[in-house]
């Protein structure tokens, strides 16, 4: 019997793509191709939600304050980048220099 919540469906989708949901099925990482396909689904609408809020958000701040030039972008990356933190570790075999600001 199906959840009143769900409706089957026919879809067409890649080769490699089946591999890897039922090679998950048969790992244990899902319970079923159909669980596997609605948690990508969920996902993705997610995403596309989170990209919509933040698209929405540009809007209203250039509404109030004016257009973000690519100039001012490839500013704020730059300060991003000099106030960044590394986190992860020095090669092997060589310590790596810090750097002074």
């Amino acid at each position: 019997m199906r959840s009143p919540k769900k409706e089957r469906v026919t879809v067409t989708v890649d080769k490699d793509l089946l591999r890897a949901a039922n090679a998950a099925v048969a790992a244990g990482r899902a319970d079923s191709l159909s669980g596997w396909v609605n948690l990508a689904l969920t996902e993705h609408a997610l995403k596309e939600r989170r990209l919509q809020a933040m698209g929405d958000a540009i809007a209203a701040y250039e509404a109030k304050f004016g257009f973000i030039s690519a100039a001012e972008v490839l500013a704020q990356e730059r300060a991003d980048r000099r106030a960044a933190v590394v986190v992860r570790g020095a090669p092997r075999g060589r310590a790596r220099r810090r750097r002074v600001a």
